[in-house]
């Protein structure tokens, strides 16, 4: 190639990576506006979700007044919950039946935290009478996290591995305390994906509709809780083990003839 057409190929090529220069600054241009009007969105979206908390704050409460009248709603609530179920031992459920009211607050700058507290009636396992544990998140991903210490009672701390008044009978680990949950104060990192799942289910799925739970409503599918397993395998056993149908054969009927 002679020296006239290469400067030629490298004005084109110059002029080609200006113009993709150009692009790119362009779209760059477009982007830092998107990105501006999706932080004007969820400052709205924040806004309007501050507003409802406080129309929603009298509804929570008429709603707990009426749960006290409801004996071992919440401990029902809890145990017919499938993730939830699984939480409680056999002596949780005992401390549960004390527990008059549930109450999940956000802060008032939503984007800032929450709180779940758990009231009790004077019971024989703690001096407490509410249980709060405390979410804070920070800009910069992380979340702190903050918990009431049940203050138990002699021989009755259900957290140490040791069955109340059965001094030194170990509890077995399918059996550890729900309440261990209250004294779980790690700083969880949001952008890891480590969240507390309690809290989470809780705060977004049990508090939202506990009467959901109380009255062991069906899922999105119409079954209950582990009915869809029983019903398959109901399906299975009047298919027959080798997949024939239940009809007679034609050669069944000429025989019968």
């Amino acid at each position: 190639m002679d020296k006239g057409k290469r400067a030629k190929v490298e004005e084109e090529e110059s002029e080609l990576d200006a113009e993709l220069v150009q692009a790119i600054e362009k779209l760059q241009e477009v982007q830092d506006e998107l990105e501006r009007v999706n932080e004007e969105a969820s400052d709205k979206v924040l806004e309007v979700e501050q507003f409802y908390n406080e129309i929603r704050r009298p509804v929570y409460s008429k709603r707990n007044d009426i749960i006290h009248n409801i004996p071992d709603f919440w401990l029902t609530a809890f145990l017919s919950h499938p993730v939830l179920c699984d939480l409680l031992s056999d002596d949780d459920q005992k401390v549960f039946k004390y527990l008059e009211s549930l109450d999940v607050e956000d802060f008032k700058d939503v984007k800032s935290g929450y709180s779940i507290s758990f009231n009790f009636r004077a019971n024989p396992y703690f001096e407490d009478t509410k249980l709060t544990k405390i979410f804070k998140f920070s800009d910069e991903g992380t979340t702190s996290v903050s918990g009431t210490q049940p203050k138990w009672k002699a021989g009755m701390d259900l957290t140490n591995g040791v069955l109340p008044e059965k001094e030194g009978l170990k509890r077995p680990l399918v059996e550890e305390s729900f309440f261990k949950w209250f004294s779980d104060t790690t700083q969880k990192l949001s952008l890891d994906g480590i969240q507390d799942e309690v809290a989470e289910v809780i705060k977004d799925d049990l508090w939202p509709n506990p009467l959901k739970y109380f009255n062991a409503e069906p899922d999105e599918d119409g079954f209950e809780s582990g009915e869809q397993e029983s019903g398959d395998e109901e399906e299975g056993k009047g298919d027959g083990l080798d997949g024939e149908d239940d009809e007679p054969d034609e050669d069944d009927e000429d025989d019968d003839n």
